[in-house]
Parts: C-alpha cells; sequence; structure tokens
C-alpha cells in the first residue's frame, strides 16, 4: 500500500470516528427522555423473568391451582380447558400445514392452506 492511500485512509478513519462520536451524543440527547420508561421496561422484564424462573422451580404451584379451579369450577374449567385446548391443536396444526407446504407446495396452494387455517382458528 502506497503513502498517499494510507494517509487517505487515515483520514476517512478519523473522519469516521468524528462521526460516530457525534451520531453517539445525538443519540444519547434523542433517547434521553425515553430513559425513565425504558427504565420502568426493564424492571417489569426483569421482574417477569424472575417470575418465570420460580414457577419452572415450582411446577406443583401452577398445577395446583389448576387442580384448585378443577374442583372448584368444574364446568367452567373444562369450558376452558376445551376452548383453550382446541384453540392449541389448531395453532399446532396450522403450525405443521406451514411447515409441510414450505418444503412441497407451491406458494399459492401454500397460501389457500394458510387462509383456511387462519379461518378456522379464528372461528369460535
Amino acid at each position: 500500500m502506497n503513502k498517499e492511500r494510507a494517509v487517505a485512509l487515515a483520514r476517512r478513519q478519523e473522519q469516521l470516528l468524528a462521526r460516530s462520536t457525534e451520531l453517539r451524543q445525538r443519540l444519547a440527547l434523542d433517547v434521553a427522555p425515553w430513559q425513565p420508561r425504558l427504565a420502568q421496561v426493564d424492571r417489569v422484564r426483569s421482574a417477569v423473568s424472575r417470575s418465570w424462573q420460580w414457577l419452572r422451580a415450582h411446577p406443583e404451584v401452577p398445577a395446583g391451582l389448576a387442580v384448585g379451579v378443577l374442583l372448584l369450577r368444574p364446568r367452567r374449567a373444562l369450558r376452558w380447558g376445551w376452548r383453550w385446548g382446541r384453540r392449541a391443536w389448531l395453532g399446532w396444526q396450522l403450525f405443521q400445514r406451514v411447515q409441510l407446504s414450505g418444503s412441497a407446495q407451491p406458494g399459492a396452494a401454500r397460501g389457500s392452506a394458510l387462509a383456511a387455517m387462519v379461518a378456522e382458528l379464528t372461528r369460535r
């Protein structure tokens, strides 16, 4: 590499570093009003993460709650379980069909199968 090219590259690097510093400062000013909201979102996310970890460590708690609801409100629990179980099953079928149609069928057939499954899922 010749000296002129090295000087040009060094100059360009300095310009880019100066531009990067300017953009970082501008971004810090633009984000400053959002800092309290973003901190709150971080706290909520952390609390949800800790709660989820606790639930995974203590699976007997949601199982006990489910049994309690089933014993106290059997009709409502079964109706809810049937409704959401059906939706989960249809969602799984949709996922499977999309997976299969992505590899085996052309785009038009994939779209119609997907539309039929979405219609089935949204129907009550």
